[in-house]
């Protein structure tokens, strides 16, 4: 069955005139009080196009469905919708009708929440759980019978905005009267009786907040806010661990200390703008894991492993940067007992084994974190010594064997590896104190390096020397004679160099000539030479790998007939 709304006027319907007062007058029910009421107000005419009218409680902002949409004050889509009845209240100008629609607008079901009258009186009496004094936007400001600007049903209208707690804007409609904007504040009079909160706008986000990080000890969380309509004055944040607040949490990042290991953690997001229901959103975590420290720089051993040195750790980085940092030295992987400092002494015991060292830091609320330095050679008791020297004995010429003459050493049975090289590159397969000059060695110059070793001691290398390797010619003469001339030519042959080149000296008796040897030939022709048998020499200079050489003959320059 539909309750008949109350019956409520504005205290001016219109622009002021004695027509429409003695108008509001009759459409008040005849209510003598409301009359009273009537004839105290103060009417102030303003120009119909602003729809303002200055009175003692309020001030009208607009008038109209048109009148206000065209000041720039909306009506939400009543002006179309009036025809209907919203929570079974009558329809058209009315009060209680206008405030269900904005109501049912704002997401509210065609459904009134109350059994009972559905007059303006009865509002926040039947919902007197909601009705308090405090003004939000989207509430409904009520009003007590005979409570200005109420008829004796009582006066509902809409708060659209809050400027302060005593300072209101709302949007109205009256029984048999027009629709309105006003403005109201506490210290002029029209104050509502109460603020009834059925679905009052809320500061909504349209980004939902979000936590971004991983909960663990010492690893940042941040706070993204996200965004909200409409925009609020202030976004606060509170963090809370298993439920209780963290003193002094109030930002958005923060950083999870020892103390809250293993609780979740929530981040409470709170915006607020004035006469907005607050905005909240409640962000909760896993369970705080423990801190990791993360390595930013390695350990290294620095020092020689050898008997009676002394080998030092150089300790790593982590960030966070530990409380405490142990160190344990280790030899080839067992742990050495009560060594636990940043130096070791290495002593006979740790010969042949290698020295690594583990750091390891740890801190309340912390995983712990262990690092290894990369471990040393094998410990050596010191190195061989050479008291006398080794040499290469033998010529460096093909076809000649050079062999090692070894030297003296301590400790005395340490053993002795060959390598020999070749313009220090190493010869495949010479292993041994000997080697027999080739021909790829003519031009070359050779060495060997003499390795010393003794377990348990470091190895010393020494490398010897040998000569340009040299080749040694053959001369192969010739000789043609004549009364005229003597010819002599001359081949030149080495091993490893076939076919040199250079100068040679060509005597026959008394006369000498120097000619050249191209290829490994050479020819000398002297004339004028008197008749007989005469000593022939060939002397051949030589090249930088081939040697000099002589060569000796005779030849018989015939008579002259």
């Amino acid at each position: 069955m539909q309750q008949l709304p109350h019956v409520s006027q504005p205290s001016q319907s219109a622009p002021a005139g004695p027509a429409a007062l003695a108008a509001v007058v009759r459409r008040a029910g005849r209510t003598a009080s409301l009359l009273t009421a009537l004839v105290a107000l103060v009417v102030v005419a303003l120009p119909t196009t602003t729809a303002k009218i200055n009175l003692v409680t309020s001030t009208y902002l607009c008038s109209g469905y048109a009148g206000c949409q065209a000041a720039g004050y909306g009506h939400a889509g009543y002006r179309q919708a009036s025809s209907t009845m919203f929570w079974r209240m009558y329809a058209g100008h009315n009060c209680t009708n206008y405030v269900a629609y904005r109501l049912i607008q704002s997401g509210m079901p065609n459904v009134r929440p109350w059994s009972g009258s559905g007059n303006a009186e009865n509002w926040g009496v039947a919902m007197a759980p909601i009705t308090d004094q405090t003004p939000t936007v989207g509430s409904v400001a009520w009003y007590k019978p005979h409570v200005t600007p109420a008829g004796g049903s009582g006066h509902v209208a809409y708060v659209e905005q809050v400027i302060s707690d005593t300072e209101i804007i709302v949007s109205e409609d009256y029984w048999g009267g027009d629709f309105y904007w006003r403005r109201i504040t506490k210290t002029g009079g029209g104050w509502p009786s109460g603020f009834i909160h059925f679905n009052d706008r809320v500061v909504a986000p349209t980004t939902a907040p979000a936590i971004v990080g991983s909960p663990a000890v010492g690893a940042p969380l941040e706070v993204a806010t996200g965004a909200w309509t409409p925009t609020p004055s202030s976004v606060a944040i509170r963090w809370l661990a298993d439920g209780a607040a963290i003193p002094g949490a109030t930002t958005p990042s923060y950083v999870p200390t020892p103390d809250v290991k293993g609780k979740t953690l929530t981040a409470e997001v709170t915006a607020e703008l004035s006469g907005y229901t607050a905005g909240r959103a409640s962000l909760a975590t896993a369970p705080v894991a423990p801190g990791v420290f993360q390595p930013t720089a390695q350990p290294t051993i620095q020092g020689v492993p050898e008997v009676g040195q002394t080998l030092t750790l150089t300790p790593p980085a982590w960030a966070p940067q530990p409380k405490r940092v142990e160190t344990q030295w280790y030899a080839d992987g067992v742990a050495l007992d009560g060594a636990t400092g940043a130096s070791l002494v290495l002593t006979r015991d740790h010969i042949d084994r290698r020295i690594s060292a583990r750091a390891i830091a740890s801190a309340s609320g912390y995983k712990k974190s262990r690092v290894t330095a990369v471990e040393t050679g094998p410990v050596l008791a010191k190195p061989v010594v050479i008291t006398r020297p080794s040499r290469v004995k033998g010529t460096p010429t093909v076809g000649n064997k050079l062999m090692v003459r070894a030297g003296s050493v301590k400790p005395t049975d340490a053993t002795a590896t060959y390598r020999w090289l070749r313009d220090g590159k190493r010869i495949a397969r010479t292993t041994r104190p000997t080697y027999t000059v080739r021909k790829a060695d003519v031009g070359r110059t050779l060495s060997v390096e003499i390795t010393l070793s003794r377990r348990h001691f470091r190895s010393t290398t020494e490398t010897l020397a040998v000569p340009m390797v040299m080749t040694t010619p053959t001369l192969k003469v010739r000789t043609d004679a004549s009364r005229k001339r003597v010819a002599v030519d001359v081949r030149v042959r080495a091993v490893g160099a076939p076919r040199p080149d250079g100068t040679m000296t060509v005597s026959v008796g008394k006369r000498t000539v120097e000619v050249q040897v191209v290829a490994g030939k050479g020819r000398a022709v002297l004339r004028g030479l008197r008749p007989g048998t005469k000593p022939v020499v060939v002397r051949y200079a030589g090249t930088d790998v081939v040697r000099a050489a002589v060569e000796r003959s005779t030849v018989t320059v015939p008579a002259r007939r």
